[in-house]
């Protein structure tokens, strides 16, 4: 099962070629990654409402930081005003890390569909108090079980 977060483009994020510059596509994962796992007050309805179990305010029990990340871009994504379809789910779910994978396609209902790039980030929660790595709780795990599945599969490793 994957969720489905719309992100919207913004007219700074394309470069002198007029696509989204890469590091650009980094600040689209994370918000999107945002979306889909932190806690948003009265977000019932939210995209990630089932999975969203993240504090990420600050004074927070538990940080997410950012231990590697990969990105294979496919094709380069012009400005659009649909949002894009970032579609993410869990490629691996271990002690204290997860990795969540992301395909970044064209607009839900675009015609062709379009496979933008695809990525994999590897999170490792840490409690805020110690700075040590934290198992993730029962909690956590239940929310995000439904989202494992395989990894992404890059095309142009070598």
């Amino acid at each position: 099962m994957r969720l489905h977060v719309p992100i919207r483009l913004r007219w700074s994020d394309l470069d002198a070629y007029g696509h989204v510059n890469n590091a650009e596509m980094l600040r689209l994962l994370e918000e999107a990654r945002i979306q889909a796992f932190w806690v948003e007050d009265g977000a019932e309805e939210a995209v990630g409402a089932s999975t969203a179990v993240l504090d990420g305010r600050p004074g927070a029990d538990t940080l997410t930081l950012i231990a590697r990340q990969e990105i294979e871009y496919l094709s380069a994504i012009p400005y659009l005003r649909q949002p894009l379809d970032v579609q993410l789910w869990l490629g691996r779910l271990g002690g204290a890390s997860l990795e969540v994978c992301y395909e970044v396609w064209s607009p839900s209902g675009a015609e062709p569909a379009v496979l933008f790039s695809q990525a994999a980030t590897t999170i490792v929660l840490v409690d805020a108090a110690t700075q040590r790595p934290r198992r993730i709780n029962e909690r956590e795990r239940s929310a995000w079980t439904p989202y494992l599945d395989d990894p992404v599969q890059f095309t142009k490793r070598g």
